[in-house]
């Protein structure tokens, strides 16, 4: 595994190309480093901004090569946000490193990680959490599906979606208590109580029984975390009570 050495000479040596890059006007770091030292398992993220009149693309394809080349960096994908081109590389020691691009006309900070290193950066608003009825909505959308993948005999995919109702209802139980709500940043941040209850949620098996009984936790735990948006709960609830009810049913039917 990578070091902190050598997450920082990977560091020293993006910067070093930076200079020698007179397109390249700006740079900061952001994440975790970019507001302490992170820790040993923080990976890299640095962004840079480019000079107007020079294409994103034509500098990324650019410094791709030379990563490839000389940091025996593989490209795993890039995520277009904003205006912004990300990148992400896998080196050597499994170290992960995030490189971006943005014009220097838009270059600044998204959120309070970012720490400007050399060049100017302009004023933006930063990224919001995703919105209590999207997120809520997909939930709702996810408990549908697992339960049609449940009777289709479709167990891993029912499996799938009841862990994308369970990240909807954690991304609503973290946006209300004012905890990071993307990428599951603010799920460990979360009260022990409310980590407690949602461990219920966990699929066990990939057994019928074993999901209905998941989905139906997964459900309450939604509707328990939708205090942002009563209004819409309220009118889905009735039909969520349905769906994991027959469950319910065919359990006593059972015994």
């Amino acid at each position: 595994m990578f070091s902190i050495a050598d997450r920082d000479r990977v560091h020293e040596w993006m910067l070093r190309l930076a200079a020698s890059d007179a397109r390249v006007v700006a740079a900061a770091v952001v994440g975790s480093l970019a507001v302490g030292r992170g820790d040993r398992w923080s990976d890299l993220d640095l962004t840079f901004a480019v000079a107007d009149d020079v294409p994103v693309e034509r500098v990324l394809e650019d410094w791709t090569r030379r990563i490839v080349a000389e940091l025996q960096g593989v490209h795993l994908f890039d995520l277009p946000s904003g205006p912004s081109i990300y990148r992400v590389f896998l080196l050597p020691g499994c170290l992960q490193f995030d490189l971006s691009f943005t014009a220097a006309s838009r270059f600044g900070a998204n959120s309070p990680r970012f720490r400007l290193l050399f060049g100017k950066a302009v004023e933006r608003a930063h990224v919001q959490p995703p919105a209590a009825e999207e997120l809520f909505g997909y939930g709702v959308h996810h408990a549908m599906r697992a339960r049609s993948c449940i009777e289709r005999g479709r167990l891993w995919q029912a499996q799938s979606m009841i862990d994308g109702l369970r990240e909807s209802a954690l991304s609503l139980a973290c946006r209300r208590r004012g905890l990071p709500a993307r990428y599951g940043r603010g799920f460990d941040d979360l009260p022990a109580e409310v980590r407690d209850a949602f461990a219920a949620t966990l699929v066990a098996k990939i057994e019928r029984e074993e999901l209905l009984r998941s989905l139906a936790s997964a459900v309450a735990r939604l509707l328990a975390e939708a205090v942002e948006v009563p209004a819409m709960a309220a009118r889905v609830e009735p039909e969520l009570r349905a769906l994991v009810g027959a469950w319910d049913e065919e359990r006593e039917a059972a015994a």
